[in-house]
């Protein structure tokens, strides 16, 4: 039970932390709109992105959210994940490159399992 307390959280906050610190990124650094448009997204996305991110990862950080709505967060940082990944392959980066946000989602996943462990044995 602790084991899996652990788990959840060590992943959770690894997850909430990279969500906000790139999204703060996102407000802060002219290069990241560059960087957006050259992986095909509109300027304007930057910021969309940068709120959801931090909305996200204060809502799987919070106990208190309920469980459908941490779901939605978990779903959603998995569409960011996958859609990072496709849009550097589109892009022609190295695949090392575009795996990187294959490892978040593989955190992402762990964090899901564990929250739903601990959830039932409460």
């Amino acid at each position: 039970m602790k084991k899996n307390k652990i788990i959840f959280w060590i992943t959770t906050v690894i997850i909430s932390l990279m969500m906000i610190l790139s999204a703060i990124n996102y407000f802060t650094n002219a290069e990241v709109i560059i960087e957006m448009s050259r992986l095909g997204f509109p300027s304007f996305f930057v910021k969309e992105l940068g709120m959801f991110k931090i909305i996200g990862a204060l809502v799987l950080i919070i106990p208190l959210i309920p469980t459908k709505i941490k779901e939605w967060a978990y779903a959603g940082f998995g569409i960011v994940f996958i859609s990072a990944f496709i849009a550097h392959l589109n892009a022609g980066d190295p695949v090392s490159t575009a795996a990187a946000p294959l490892v978040f989602l593989a955190i992402l996943a762990v964090s899901n399992v564990f929250y739903h462990k601990t959830k039932n044995h409460e």
